[in-house]
């Protein structure tokens, strides 16, 4: 069976690497210059670098195993994590029950009532009860006014915007708590987090290379003009390698990783159904600056900013996480941010949105200085956040796509649970699966 694959992030490699294993012939095409998608890396000072942050929880199991099944388990780290909230110009520890009783922006009743509610969401097994509400009404309601306006309402603000944050269901409010407190194990208490050393780029790079030698291809720079299909069967694909004419490739079956708004680009006109379904979801955009510091900025590697004065949404400290010493003694700082993708700010070139930024981080140390700055990086990824609104079960869209053997493979078809590299990595496998079952 001949299967050709658009995306060479952790779902298309994820599925060409077991699609191959199992006989079949696979192409990948990537139009990036780069492996890894939304986890892909960078140079920074002769290391390899995420352009996004990026982690596992220890229930993140289907990476962690492909990741062992190809040789790089050892390479695996288990960090205890740190954890922060910023609010009002401080940065108060949110890891323990203790952390959440000295939270000073909220009155001792508040503070209880916080922590009974979270408490709540982590024992609740049914998921499905909390998807036919908004995380909005849902947390003003059971969390009260204080808790709301001082922590959940700014954090879903932040997420999805003010557009946005209104449409999300709660049941992916559940599936962040539920993930992190799976991180936590037995105590409850400490959150460990897995990293590869080496970075998710080499995962990715021996991934590729067993797909390889497993008979695969990978293309690099190799944009996918469309999906040929004929009386609703595919036929192959139109491809435009790196500096080349496009050529007509043939394949039994199309797996596409493609965001929702893009598939609809590359085949013939959908069925009304299947095309509302996935209109029905939007997207926000990850906007990035990567600060390379010769200082700590804070103790905290995760810190949530609980205040919408400050334009950025998180401080991811990496080297809070991954020591410096791994990057030559400096201090790798993300300011991150999900906007849309007509958000002033996301059409900001780097500078004009570091000159935006920086003044903020002095109240998160207050005192910070622009010298410590060494150098800067700016990236946007299109397509990172899914918006997922209520009864969401109803409407996600089937991974068989209406024409026969073509596919579809993305992050809003991962659910209740968000976004990320395990689930991409078990989705990817559960669609080579489904293509093996349908065609042989």
């Amino acid at each position: 069976m001949r299967v050709g694959i658009i995306g060479a992030g952790a779902t298309g490699l994820a599925a060409a690497y077991d699609l191959t294993r199992a006989g079949h012939q696979v192409a990948v095409y990537e139009r990036s210059p780069f492996l890894g998608g939304h986890a892909s890396t960078f140079d920074v000072g002769g290391e390899r670098l995420e352009r996004g942050y990026h982690h596992w929880f220890t229930s993140d199991t289907d990476i962690v195993d492909l990741v062992q099944e190809i040789g790089l388990g050892d390479s695996i780290r288990w960090i205890d994590s740190t954890v922060g909230t910023l609010y009002d110009g401080r940065i108060y520890n949110f890891v323990t029950p203790m952390d959440l009783l000295k939270f000073k922006p909220l009155n001792m009743a508040d503070r209880i009532r916080l922590g009974l509610t979270t408490l709540y969401l982590q024992r609740q097994k049914n998921w499905m009860k909390y998807e036919r509400i908004t995380a909005d009404e849902w947390l003003r309601k059971n969390a009260g006014r204080g808790p709301y306006e001082v922590f959940w309402g700014p954090m879903l603000r932040g997420k999805f915007g003010e557009d946005h944050y209104k449409k999300v269901s709660m049941a992916w409010v559940w599936g962040k708590i539920n993930t992190r407190v799976k991180s936590r194990g037995k105590s409850m208490v400490k959150e460990k987090l897995g990293y590869p050393m080496g970075s998710f780029g080499q995962v990715f790079d021996v991934v590729t290379d067993r797909i390889r030698e497993q008979g695969g291809e990978v293309h690099l720079s190799a944009s996918v003009e469309s999906i040929t299909v004929e009386d609703g069967r595919v036929q192959g694909m139109n491809v435009r390698p790196a500096d080349s004419s496009v050529e007509r490739k043939i394949f039994d079956a199309v797996i596409a990783t493609t965001p929702s708004h893009i598939f609809p680009r590359l085949v013939p006109p959908l069925t009304k159904d299947y095309a509302a379904r996935l209109a029905s979801v939007e997207y926000m955009a990850a906007v990035l600056i990567v600060l390379v510091l010769d200082r700590p900025l804070s103790h905290v590697y995760w810190l949530n900013v609980a205040d919408r004065s400050i334009p950025f949404v998180g401080v991811i400290e990496h080297t809070n996480l991954i020591g410096p010493e791994h990057y030559g003694g400096k201090h790798i700082v993300y300011l991150s941010n999900y906007l849309t993708t007509d958000h002033p700010m996301y059409r900001m070139e780097q500078q004009e949105l570091l000159d935006e930024y920086l003044p903020h981080l002095r109240k998160i140390n207050s005192d910070f200085d622009p010298s410590w700055v060494e150098t800067s990086y700016h990236h946007r990824v299109d397509g990172a956040q899914p918006v997922i609104g209520i009864n969401y079960s109803q409407h996600i869209p089937s991974h068989r796509t209406p024409f026969e053997g073509v596919y579809l493979a993305n992050t809003t078809q991962i659910y209740p649970e968000d976004r990320g590299t395990n689930y991409s990595v078990r989705m990817g496998r559960a669609v080579a699966r489904l293509v093996m079952n349908d065609l042989e």
